[in-house]
């Protein structure tokens, strides 16, 4: 079996695949799904009205030291599986968002 990473080289940084799940009491890394290729992350947020998205946004830009403004949700806005670009390069986003 091949693993996948979720970190793609995508234009000027990256694309993430994430698996978010929301109404956690505070929003952290919980680990990497490598048969999905995937990041999951637990979101302090609930999954309404757009709220879950805007704290993975933040949770992002906060962890990765990005403006806010420069991540962007590419699909799976309605969805737990997003695709979510950053303007990183994929070995730099997965070494920050691998760390404990």
């Amino acid at each position: 079996m091949t693993s996948k990473s979720f970190a793609r080289v995508h234009e000027s940084g990256c694309v993430l695949t994430i698996d978010a799940s929301p109404g956690a009491s505070k929003s952290e890394v919980v680990g990497v799904n490598r048969w999905r290729g995937a990041l999951r992350i637990k979101i302090a947020a609930a999954a309404r009205e757009g709220e879950a998205n805007e704290e993975l946004v933040r949770f992002l830009s906060e962890r990765l030291s990005v403006p806010r403004q420069s991540i962007r949700i590419l699909s799976g806005e309605r969805s737990s599986v997003k695709t979510v670009f950053v303007p990183l390069t994929a070995d730099r986003a997965t070494a920050i968002l691998e760390e404990e």
